[in-house]
């Protein structure tokens, strides 16, 4: 199934398999700044570059844990995890997120994503739960891992 997308009853028996890889997303200090903004969260360890190098055991700024985590939705869409025929994928929760190791900014990150389950829930509606251990870029050790869960809808047959 190389360079081709499952389809939704492909999914249904692909329980533990690896999805795909994303491409590296730099989480750079801008990208840190605009997240702190949106969400008001303006502690001294994301935006004060000066204090996060003289204070920080990280000896740099660092991303906010959920700007990480919520770059999973983006890295999901890139690795095409959808099957083909997917009219809506809606997120529908997160089962289990550990935050392993901070994301310095400047730093590159990608995902791997792997099936756990895929299951009918009727009307065209399925729920995908997938096992996502997003990379730091020359770490050993990932930023994070969260099993995240997504409401797809099919296309009516014939669509």
């Amino acid at each position: 199934m190389a360079g081709q997308k499952p389809s939704f009853d492909d999914l249904t028996r692909m329980a533990g398999t690896e999805l795909g890889v994303s491409s590296w997303i730099c989480v750079d200090q801008s990208m840190i700044d605009q997240f702190a903004e949106t969400t008001r969260d303006r502690q001294w360890i994301h935006i004060d570059v000066e204090r996060a190098r003289r204070e920080s055991p990280y000896k740099a700024p660092v991303a906010h844990g959920y700007l990480t985590l919520s770059l999973v939705a983006a890295m999901s869409y890139e690795i095409g995890a959808a099957p083909d025929g997917t009219v809506a994928a809606v997120n529908y929760g997160l089962d289990r997120v550990r935050f392993l190791a901070p994301v310095r900014a400047g730093a590159n990150i990608r995902m791997r994503s792997k099936l756990i389950s895929f299951e009918s829930k009727g009307e065209r509606r399925y729920l995908m739960k997938c096992h996502n251990v997003v990379e730091i870029e020359g770490e050993e050790q990932a930023a994070l891992v969260a099993d995240t869960l997504a409401l797809l809808v099919a296309a009516p047959d014939g669509a």
